[in-house]
């Protein structure tokens, strides 16, 4: 999301420093009463005789009131962090998916335990591991250990709790 948001900026940006060269040289041509680019006439005529009933203007305002509303609910969206802070005092981030993928290796070293996937939601200063996993539901307290040693490697803040989830394995047909 963090690209998708640079680029529209930069193309808003752009059209807006673009529109604003444009109006500002019509302005000043029209003040000084010389021949102008831009064709004004066409244009103030169509606009100061538009009015609301009409329905290309009602669908145009539509479509502006859509997109903007969109535009906003994409802004609030509270989205998946792309790096984790270790400590509030020191300033170190480790990459989440990093992250995911040591916390899955140490998963996967329990033996019994079989395609182990983890995602790593931050709530507060506190990080919270979700691990599924195919295997021997036995092997529970073996994952949260496993995974509490490969955090403590990593220098994380203590995890408030970890989610572990294991599928039994599938027997063939």
């Amino acid at each position: 999301m963090r690209s998708a948001n640079r680029v529209a900026t930069l193309l808003l940006a752009t059209a807006l420093l673009v529109g604003g060269a444009v109006a500002a040289v019509q302005a000043l041509l029209l003040t000084l009463h010389r021949r102008t680019p831009l064709d004004t006439t066409g244009w103030f005529d169509t606009v100061s005789g538009t009015r609301w009933r009409d329905p290309t203007v009602r669908a145009v305002s539509a479509g502006a009131l859509l997109l903007g509303l969109a535009i906003l609910v994409a802004q609030l969206r509270r989205w998946t962090p792309v790096r984790l802070r270790t400590d509030e005092r020191d300033g170190w981030y480790l990459h989440r998916r990093c992250v995911e993928r040591r916390l899955a290796d140490a998963a996967n070293t329990v033996p019994g335990i079989r395609h182990a996937r983890v995602r790593v939601r931050r709530r507060g200063g506190q990080w919270r591991p979700r691990v599924r996993a195919t295997g021997d539901p036995a092997a529970r307290a073996e994952i949260e250990f496993a995974v509490h040693q490969e955090l403590r490697h990593l220098a994380a803040p203590r995890p408030g709790q970890i989610d572990v989830r294991l599928l039994p394995r599938r027997r063939p047909a």
